[in-house]
């Protein structure tokens, strides 16, 4: 049974209260070292780093040119973005690499156990603490510099506790990723039921229709009543762009979805000026068909509802009058999942235009059928996505419980001294897409920082 400790003493650091009485509270400049050293990404590999951790640098990071501009990382060092936009970015890295510059290098205390390390580091109370010290002109400028970091006071427990500390943080740890994992898994099944089920919707493979031969690449059979038009014939390609910035509603294509963003953002890499980019209208479908070698995730279809801004790097499509819209959009996005687009590209070739896929068979239904097909598209999703968002609450919830263990072990709320740890396979958490936080590379001058 797990107890609260029965002594306890002041810790002097108001973020903690009272802590164990056989605990020290100790500034982290008296416990780290900051590792400044400078190296190339082609000597150390790079890294994000991300919510979950240090990895080898994600697909999805933002990147610059400046690769013989980075930090050293060892194993051991704990990592930590100062950006108030990453908050929560941080952890112990388990292998060699370098990071971008706007990232914090500190190198532990070899009495330091570097789970335990970790697992402090990364909690909630800690994360609020550390972003507290920090100083900026607004939120998204907001940083953490090391010179003021190293003054927070944080809890270190003896040796032997710390590691007992650890212990019981992995086994529960596991078992609570186990139950999101199964969770996980399960809204991938849904997923990949609910794509299927609109593709044959969409595509007219029902199995008690009159077929005919169909010249389509990814799809046998058609309905007969249907007819079959290359894109050029039902749809354009839309070229305007956004002179003197006539638009300033930024829109981006993120997996299948085009959202606003805030074109004021100082996140990740920007433009010199959004002149550059095109002008995009209500029913304007865009393909992103650039860098065809990373694709993970067949997402690479979406339909605007809004009049905005978006890269010129996309490619966008006006749709004539014999197509309804959003129906060419659900075509285009079927081929997008039978990687009809993926296999255009090739050898030094990885991004392509719509020359390339202007002459892609269309299956045309009749106008009505379309619209019976698009209702039909709309309900499977809107059933599914009941489920799906079901499950992702419950993910939250245990995502919250093992925030909330961490905080409560790494900061002496309870004690698990005489917690007796079984024995377990230990579990990580499964990323739940490629949109998972990464660390970034900022298109800006390193921080300044004092000795």
């Amino acid at each position: 049974m797990i107890k609260n400790y029965q002594e306890k003493k002041p810790s002097g650091a108001p973020w903690l209260g009272n802590i164990p009485s056989q605990w020290e509270c100790l500034k982290i400049g008296s416990l780290f070292l900051q590792r400044k050293t400078k190296v190339s990404d082609k000597e150390y590999p790079p890294l994000s780093v991300t919510k979950k951790g240090i990895f080898p640098q994600l697909d999805t990071a933002a990147k610059s040119n400046d690769g013989d501009n980075r930090k050293l990382v060892k194993v051991g060092d704990f990592v930590i973005n100062s950006r108030s936009d990453r908050k929560g970015s941080c952890g112990v890295s388990d292998r060699e690499g370098s990071v971008s510059l706007i990232n914090i290098v500190l190198e532990p205390d070899s009495a330091l156990s570097h789970k335990y390390v970790h697992y402090l580091l990364r909690s909630q109370p800690f994360s609020e603490e550390y972003y507290r010290y920090g100083r900026g002109i607004v939120a998204d400028l907001w940083t953490t510099r090391f010179s003021e970091m190293k003054n927070i006071l944080i809890p270190i427990p003896p040796p032997s506790e710390q590691k007992q500390i650890v212990r019981f943080l992995d086994w529960k740890v596991s078992s609570i990723n186990k139950l999101i994992n199964i969770r996980k898994n399960e809204i991938n099944k849904l997923e990949e039921l609910k794509r299927s089920k609109i593709l044959n919707c969409v595509m007219g493979q029902e199995e008690d229709v009159r077929s005919k031969l169909s010249s389509i690449s990814w799809v046998k059979n058609i309905p007969y009543n249907w007819s079959e038009e290359t894109l050029i014939q039902v749809a354009e390609e839309q070229k305007i762009k956004n002179v003197g910035l006539a638009e300033t509603n930024l829109l981006s294509l993120s997996y299948g979805k085009i959202i606003e963003k805030d074109i004021n953002t100082t996140e990740g890499l920007l433009p010199a000026s959004f002149e550059g980019y095109q002008i995009v209208y209500p029913g304007n479908i865009i393909l992103r068909l650039t860098d065809l070698q990373n694709d993970r995730k067949s997402l690479r279809t979406g339909i605007s509802i809004t009049k905005g801004i978006i890269t010129s790097a996309y490619t966008c499509l006006k749709v004539r009058d014999n197509i309804l819209p959003e129906y060419l959009h659900l075509q285009l996005h079927s081929a997008d999942l039978c990687k009809v687009f993926y296999g255009m590209g090739g050898g030094v070739r990885q991004s392509i235009g719509f020359k390339e896929i202007r002459n892609l068979i269309i299956a045309i239904p009749p106008i009505e059928e379309q619209r019976r097909i698009l209702d039909v598209a709309k309900q499977i999703d809107n059933q599914s996505n009941l489920l799906i968002e079901k499950y992702r609450e419950q993910i939250s919830a245990l995502n919250d419980l093992k925030q909330r263990l961490i905080s409560d072990v790494v900061t002496g709320q309870i004690d698990v001294r005489n917690i007796e740890i079984p024995e377990y396979e230990y579990v990580d958490e499964e990323p739940e897409s490629d949109s998972d936080d990464v660390d970034g590379d900022f298109d800006s001058e390193e921080i300044s920082e004092e000795a």
